[in-house]
């Protein structure tokens, strides 16, 4: 790491461009920064599956994990078909992916609708029970995200959690408690109204 922060680099990212070569370089350079900058110019209409599975694998953070998901590949084509593949994985920065790329899609603005989203929520009750810290914190962060996007959406995270509060898991009471909290509290319900 060379201790740059997030903002230096999207401040670089900005004077950069868009340019897939330079990502790449970024990219295989290995330094940590370069990579969170990798996925700030890379032009997320010419990355392919292929690519967004060959950097997933060599994600070994969570701050790069989440950048490049929240940055680049939720712009992806490819973007929701990869939050069921990872979510499903051993490796736990490839899983965390799955859900840090839920997240970042129900956070942007876009075209998906609610029965695409309402999806994702039977894989983040299956998965709620993996005990890793960084794996738990995605699952939770993709359910409040998915939950906080509408008001539709909102009964059936609420739902989904109150359901992953019954299972057997300190893991998922946890996920569920913390977002039962979220979804259901005065700010956020202020907000969907």
């Amino acid at each position: 790491m060379l201790g740059i922060s997030i903002p230096n680099l999207r401040a670089l990212a900005r004077k950069i461009g868009k340019n897939k070569k330079l990502a790449k370089q970024l990219w295989d350079s290995k330094i940590h920064e370069a990579r969170i900058l990798a996925g700030m110019v890379d032009e997320a209409q010419n990355v392919t599956a292929k690519e967004m599975d060959r950097w997933v694998r060599d994600f070994d953070s969570w701050d790069v994990c989440d950048q490049v998901c929240m940055n680049l590949f939720r712009y992806t084509k490819n973007a929701p078909k990869k939050c069921f593949e990872w979510a499903g994985q051993k490796d736990e920065f490839v899983k965390r992916a799955g859900f840090a790329l839920m997240a970042a899609l129900a956070f942007a603005k876009n075209d998906m609708s609610d029965a695409e989203f309402k999806k994702f929520l039977p894989v983040i009750k299956r998965e709620s029970t993996d005990e890793r810290n960084y794996v738990r914190k995605a699952v939770n962060w993709a359910l409040r995200q998915i939950g906080k996007r509408n008001k539709v959406l909102n009964k059936e995270a609420i739902k989904v959690a109150r359901e992953i509060l019954k299972i057997e898991s300190k893991s998922a009471r946890w996920i569920a408690g913390d977002a039962l909290r979220e979804l259901t509290g005065e700010a956020a319900q202020k907000r969907l109204n």
